[in-house]
């Protein structure tokens, strides 16, 4: 058992720390932004709730963090009151959060300034795989750190890789999101064919999901997709976020991403349309309205 710390109790830090707590047996204190949300865990899960990201972290071994972007993680870890301002020499900092390779080399830096070690590690698995406990975690840091790390990780993974240096995890998560980005839009495409062509899209997605056009996202989304349902799963705002983060690192490293430009822009028509929390998904909707 270790003394763990968790900031932010999103729809995917809520239970992550949770996992945390009853999978890994671990003492958990956590911190969120709204107290009442951190009361709730706390409630639930019998741990305990700290008022700042420092308090939370104090005397932790590992402190875990899942945040919105890039100016949160600087708030909650290196700003007034955040977590490296808490943190015992030797233990180690986490960042589930999805942000850029840069801010995670910078926090890196500045985590060994305070002798404490780091790891980004962006998950991918949605909300789902959070509440179940199977996210796929990719890391990025110093080998030994990760060894160390790796076995609290596996309380909400059901994979946990790590990548190479500081920033990997993240640049690991940008080629994933890039593949989802590019494999939704074409599961749009072919939805809103088939449609068109009046075939029978359950007895489409029964034959062809066995062949080579199978994916996670046709399995798990064409039903939804076909019925004009949204409401859930990874919100296009995310998304879009996550895009923005692609894009910015591709115009930096040179890499030529046309197809991942054009859907982040069809992301922000199905915004324009009302579609910031619906699921990513929701690009068939753009094409049938």
């Amino acid at each position: 058992m270790a003394k763990v710390a968790f900031i932010g109790l999103g729809v995917m830090g809520f239970p992550m720390a949770g996992h945390l707590k009853t999978k890994g047996g671990h003492d958990v204190t956590v911190y969120n932004r709204t107290a009442e949300k951190a009361a709730a865990w706390a409630e639930k899960f019998s741990g305990k709730s700290a008022p700042t990201p420092a308090e939370a972290a104090a005397g932790a071994d590992f402190v875990f963090v899942c945040v919105g972007n890039d100016d949160d993680l600087r708030s909650v870890i290196s700003g007034e009151n955040g977590a490296l301002h808490g943190m015992k020499p030797g233990s180690v900092l986490i960042d589930n959060t999805t942000a850029s390779a840069e801010v995670a080399r910078e926090l890196y830096a500045a985590a060994k300034e305070k002798g404490v070690d780091f790891i980004d590690a962006p998950v991918s698995g949605g909300q789902a795989g959070a509440e179940n406990g199977v996210l796929t975690v990719m890391c990025g840091g110093d080998e030994t750190v990760f060894e160390r790390a790796r076995p609290v990780i596996d309380a909400y993974a059901r994979m946990v890789g790590l990548m190479g240096p500081a920033g990997s995890g993240q640049l690991t998560k940008m080629v994933n999101q890039i593949c989802i980005a590019g494999l939704v839009q074409g599961l749009s495409e072919a939805l809103h064919f088939g449609k068109r062509a009046g075939l029978d899209i359950e007895k489409v997605i029964e034959v062809i999901s066995k062949g080579a056009a199978g994916s996670w996202q046709m399995e798990n989304r064409h039903k939804t997709m076909n019925a004009g349902k949204y409401d859930f799963g990874f919100a296009v705002d995310w998304m879009r976020k996550d895009l923005g983060i692609v894009l910015a690192e591709a115009r930096s490293n040179g890499a030529k991403l046309p197809v991942t430009a054009l859907v982040d822009q069809f992301y922000g028509d199905v915004q324009a349309m009302g579609g910031n929390r619906w699921d990513t998904s929701s690009l068939l909707a753009r094409l049938e309205k």
